[in-house]
């Protein structure tokens, strides 16, 4: 789907311009550390082992794991405590890195503060086992795992599932049911008896809600009318338009739940059990600055890059790769300036608010 070259913005651009993903993450905080104050952290001569499934540059997790490993040093003088940071090979692992000895980062730079906590990254995806069996105490993962392990097919006349009908959205619905519980079994492999696993993934809601579509304009409505534009203006070739689409589903929280429902599927056999699950929405952060200053121009200037830092290389994926590498870039260039237009003619209709399911489940003991 993507030139294998390019990948999402370095120098920690993500996590720059993802505040709302931010928020997520010290929500699913809550859990954890609930959970952890359950579990008997001992000194002990294995290590606990604590896995971010999904990091992107590890800035919008690093207070999350900062406070998970307080918690333990406080109960454990001497345990070690190993953090393994997990994304795509293409990934900005260097910033994560960067990030960890950035004294400015105060009580989040973790590694400046306690001993005997080790630090890893694994270029491995979560399609795959990353980690030993039995090895993991804690593993979490925030608004990652609505990218498929494949785009299974096109759209017509869109460039997400959530705007596609029929045959093409049962596809993407199967491939999305049949990655869950790919990932759910290799997790469930890794934890420990007793570990714990944290989510919040992106869904649609009993409301039927979703990530930018809970009123006003309609992101991927939105993201699609301005591709399909480029394509009308010859910018883009009708070819390029229906290269496009990501490869991303949004379940429902029925869908989330089937995997532990059913007693003879996989995840069930292999011990992992869920103990919580609801849905939440997490308002826009930058549209709630708006409401509070007024100024359009600092709105779009805001919302739009926190769009591009997660659905640049789709886009850019689309893009026929004859095309030179800086032609594309200005296309993709094009698009998200274009979005920010609108965004600044009309900012009252544009909100990108975060809808996740949220979930904690355990593997017996």
């Amino acid at each position: 789907m993507t030139d294998s070259s390019i990948a999402m913005k370095g120098g920690g651009y993500y996590s720059k311009n993802t505040q709302g993903a931010k928020h997520v993450i010290d929500r699913t905080g809550v859990h954890i550390i609930e959970e952890l104050a359950k579990i008997d952290i001992r000194d002990d001569d294995r290590p606990f082992s604590i896995v971010d499934y999904g990091a992107a540059d590890g800035g919008t997790s690093m207070g999350l794991v900062a406070r998970i490993v307080k918690e333990i040093r406080d109960r454990s003088k001497s345990r070690q405590i190993t953090v393994t940071y997990t994304d795509l090979p293409h990934n900005d692992f260097s910033a994560l890195f960067r990030l960890m000895y950035d004294p400015e980062m105060g009580k989040d730079a973790f590694l400046l503060r306690y001993d005997d906590v080790y630090v890893s990254c694994s270029g491995t995806s979560f399609y795959s086992q990353i980690v030993p069996d039995c090895s993991v105490d804690i593993g979490f993962s925030a608004t990652a795992m609505h990218w498929l392990s494949r785009l299974p097919g096109r759209i017509d006349d869109h460039v997400h599932a959530v705007g596609a009908v029929g045959n093409q959205w049962q596809t993407f619905c199967n491939q999305a049911q049949n990655d869950w519980q790919t990932i759910l079994v290799k997790r469930a492999r890794e934890l420990v008896p007793g570990g714990m696993l944290v989510m919040a993934n992106f869904c649609i809601d009993e409301s039927g809600r979703y990530l930018g579509n809970t009123g006003g304009a309609n992101m991927f409505d939105t993201f699609n009318a301005l591709w399909k534009e480029l394509a009308a203006d010859g910018v883009i070739s009708d070819a390029e338009y229906r290269a496009t689409a990501f490869p991303q589903f949004y379940k429902t929280i029925e869908q989330f739940g089937m995997p532990f429902n059913e007693p003879d599927s996989a995840v069930s056999r292999e011990g992992l059990r869920l103990k919580l699950m609801y849905t939440g929405v997490t308002k826009c952060p930058y549209r709630a600055e708006f409401d509070q200053v007024g100024d359009p121009v600092a709105f779009a200037d805001a919302y739009v890059p926190t769009l591009r830092s997660w659905s640049e290389i789709v886009f850019f994926g689309g893009l026929d790769s004859s095309r030179p590498v800086e032609q594309r870039r200005k296309i993709v260039d094009q698009f998200y300036s274009n979005y920010n237009a609108l965004v600044r003619k009309e900012p009252e209709k544009h909100a990108m608010d975060y809808v996740h399911t949220y979930l904690v489940a355990v593997k017996e003991r």
